[in-house]
């Protein structure tokens, strides 16, 4: 069973950016865009800051660059983390720069990583067991 969900990729590459998106949806998902961790946070509901400045906007999941302009994914990744309701959002890591595991630190909400350039098959992959994984963790199937 394909699970539907709503996606936010953030990455400044736009060819990426259209790739991921094609092949979301492509399996149904809904898919949501931004180019730097500053958008990434003001399409959830929050500021630069990481404090809620509106309504926020859940999503299922987010594919997160590391390497951007005006806010790198790291820093992003740590304000989402400081949210009560971001923390729970599931994040896929998707750099060119390898070895990141060792800078997210374990209580984050981080649940893979992917290099560049990717496989489509194992990014789809990689989403669909993530989504798999929330659901179980919420206790739905």
């Amino acid at each position: 069973m394909r699970i539907v969900a709503k996606i936010l990729i953030v990455d400044d590459e736009g060819d990426v950016v259209s790739l991921i998106k094609f092949l979301l949806e492509k399996d149904g998902h809904g898919v949501f865009t931004a180019s730097n961790g500053v958008m990434a946070l003001e399409t959830i509901g929050l500021d630069k800051n990481g404090a809620r400045r509106g309504e926020f906007v859940r999503f299922d999941l987010i594919i997160l660059d590391v390497m951007m302009p005006l806010m790198d994914g790291y820093t992003a990744s740590a304000k989402l983390f400081a949210d009560p309701l971001a923390r729970t959002i599931p994040i896929i890591i998707l750099t060119a720069k390898g070895g990141l595991q060792d800078i997210f630190t374990p209580a984050s909400n981080v649940v893979a990583y992917l290099s560049k350039p990717f496989d489509p098959k194992k990014l789809r992959q990689t989403v669909a067991d993530s989504l798999a994984k929330r659901l179980d963790g919420e206790g739905r199937s």
